[in-house]
């Protein structure tokens, strides 16, 4: 799969990333692209990773082909006009908060009751397992834990996001109708979908308040509620793949199994950025580790 020579001068720089910047052509409005600032490798596993998620049928945009401008290389799509993403939506519109949360909810419930065949994707417990290994910051008493509470973890073929925020959730609204998308499908994989919910449970409950508003341009407060409006539509629908969850379940008690699920996350910060990760590490101190 080698890449195809494009000239940046036919593209609208649209936002930026951790990982990459967004461009949209200014004369072809079919055509949106990533730019990967570092790592060339990984624009191609996102590449081929999209075009499997694609084929799955799960909501997402149609991936198109390899690209560089001569020092980055990048993913072109078919573009999504219109399009928003659930944290914006939140952050311009707070009063709707719990509508969206509501609507994101029954996205990741379709998400997480799709069954993929399991020799095309990672195993969400080996993705864990690697950053464990690999991290330095743990005790080995520590590590011992944490690898007993994933191996405990049912065992499902269902779709995993692998970075479930709600910022790799978008929307197009036309004529009162919304149609939903998932973005950033470069970590999919599959297994128990709390590990899934432990990252949106991440980003509404457990940021900074200077984070929450620069990364989801929303407080930390409008946060919260859509993680109440969330965890209600998702937990207690007859659809929920998670263990005791369905109408009647205890919303308090599944909320503190989530927060270990959060606090796993320290293993994917930590592996990515290589130093502990204290306010993370602490969710765990109070649970598993105490």
């Amino acid at each position: 799969m080698e890449p195809i020579l494009i000239d940046l001068n036919d593209y609208e720089r649209t936002g930026e990333g951790a990982n990459g910047a967004s461009f949209n052509h200014k004369t072809d409005k079919n055509i949106m692209m990533k730019l990967y600032l570092r790592n060339f490798e990984s624009a191609r596993m996102e590449l081929e990773m999209a075009k499997k998620v694609y084929q799955l049928g799960i909501p997402s945009p149609e991936p198109g082909d390899l690209v560089t401008d001569g020092e980055r290389m990048g993913i072109r799509f078919r573009r999504i006009d219109g399009k928003k993403s659930y944290s914006r939506a939140c952050g311009d519109n707070p009063e709707r908060t719990e509508e969206y949360a509501r609507e994101f909810a029954q996205l990741c419930l379709k998400l997480h009751n799709t069954h993929v065949d399991t020799t095309l994707f990672e195993d969400v417990k080996d993705r864990q397992y690697r950053w464990l290994k690999e991290n330095p910051f743990f005790t080995d008493e520590e590590k011992a834990k944490l690898r007993a509470f994933i191996a405990a973890a049912p065992d499902t073929d269902t779709a995993i996001h692998g970075d479930l925020q709600f910022s790799n959730g978008i929307f197009v609204e036309k004529d009162g109708v919304h149609t939903p998308y998932f973005i950033d499908l470069g970590d999919f994989c599959y297994g128990y979908p709390m590990f899934d919910i432990g990252m949106v449970y991440l980003c509404c409950k457990l940021n900074d308040e200077s984070w929450t508003l620069e990364q989801y341009h929303m407080s930390n407060a409008t946060a919260a509620r859509f993680w109440d409006a969330f965890a209600k539509e998702y937990f207690l629908s007859p659809d929920c793949p998670i263990e005791n969850c369905g109408p009647g379940a205890d919303l308090v008690e599944i909320e503190k199994t989530v927060r270990i699920y959060a606090g796993l996350k320290t293993l994917l910060v930590e592996s990515c950025t290589h130093r502990p990760m204290p306010e993370f590490r602490a969710v765990l101190k109070e649970t598993l580790l105490k």
